[in-house]
């Protein structure tokens, strides 16, 4: 079987890439299970970048994930596989499922209670693809690495503001 991994990859070779396949048995778990899978390997950050991936953006890699996980178990039958590779300045978050069906984002409407997977992903990544695979497809997210620079600059002190 061939899959999309093996098409010709838009971005550079991953530094680290580590991939984990939750089956219909661990639906318990797999949303904790696949934080935690990512929180781990953006801990071994620090052995192919210059230091450690920012707290914050930690969260927002394991938020990204629980969502296109979620999806993936809710929607589709059979096991979904989680594959991360780590760039100089990114995450790849790649889901793969058995579902043909690609996710929509759903308009505004505060009176909905849940179901905002999409576009939590949408206003937190750069990017979010949906391509076919030969079983399903695969929802790729790109999160960026680098800090936020949208901080005002602090005034100098003893200045009134």
């Amino acid at each position: 079987m061939t899959d999309a991994i093996t098409a010709e990859r838009p971005v550079p070779e991953p530094l680290l890439s580590a991939g984990a396949v939750y089956d219909d048995g661990f639906r318990g778990g797999a949303i904790a299970a696949a934080r935690a899978f990512t929180a781990d390997l953006l801990a071994a950050a620090p052995t192919v970048l210059p230091g450690p991936v920012a707290d914050e953006r930690v969260e927002l890699a394991q938020l990204v994930v629980s969502e296109l996980v979620t999806n993936a178990i809710r929607h589709t039958s059979g096991p979904c596989r989680l594959l991360l590779e780590l760039g100089r300045d990114a995450l790849e978050i790649s889901v793969f499922d058995h579902g043909a069906a690609a996710p929509v984002p759903r308009g505004h409407d505060p009176r909905r209670i849940g179901q905002h997977g999409v576009e939590i992903v949408l206003a937190v990544c750069e990017s979010l693809t949906v391509e076919p695979a030969p079983e399903g497809k695969r929802v790729r997210a790109r999160l960026s690495l680098l800090p936020d620079h949208a901080e005002a600059p602090h005034p100098p002190e003893g200045r009134p503001r």
